[in-house]
């Protein structure tokens, strides 16, 4: 995750703002669905980026866009438009998240694995994790990464708790090399 301080403050009041309208989830969910359009189009943040589009033309286009979208979060990307901090929307939104993640005593985490993981596999190794991280519970993204031959490796924010096939086999390279 990127450590954008810039991204963080704007994270950090919107988030406070979500908190006082009491829309922390539909935020939350408006922020996940803007990136996936994000990473989906990338385009559209280069057009929202050049310098060749109006300043309003931009926040038309991104109401027109986001008509269906919380005000606060068509606010908060017309306010980016303005600061010229367009390229933050990605680092705001995780940012944005782990703050959301926190207030519900959650954690967002990240499993790789060879294949798809069942829900009651996610659910298991959530209940597992959290206790790790003094957490209640983690919002679990599974990321298929067939390098690691099997097992499981498990992100939480800094900490990284490794069970795959292929680091017990660097592992034991290292043992027998040394």
């Amino acid at each position: 995750m990127s450590r954008s301080q810039v991204a963080k403050r704007y994270a950090e009041a919107l988030f406070q703002l979500a908190q006082e309208k009491k829309a922390l989830a539909e935020v939350s969910s408006d922020l996940k669905e803007l990136v996936k359009v994000i990473i989906a189009n990338p385009e559209l943040l280069s057009l929202l980026s050049n310098p060749k589009f109006s300043i309003e033309r931009k926040k038309q286009i991104v109401s027109e866009i986001f008509s269906n979208a919380n005000k606060i979060v068509v606010n908060t990307l017309e306010l980016l438009i303005d600061k010229k901090r367009v390229n933050e929307l990605t680092n705001l939104a995780e940012e944005f998240s782990v703050l959301a993640a926190a207030a519900e005593g959650a954690a967002d985490a990240k499993v790789f694995s060879t294949r798809a993981l069942t829900d009651a596999e996610l659910n298991e190794i959530s209940s597992a994790f959290a206790v790790r991280v003094g957490k209640q519970k983690l919002n679990i993204t599974n990321e298929i990464d067939p390098s690691l031959l099997g097992g499981v490796r498990v992100q939480i924010g800094n900490y990284i708790f490794d069970n795959t096939v292929a680091s017990k086999l660097a592992g034991l390279k290292r043992t027998l090399v040394g």
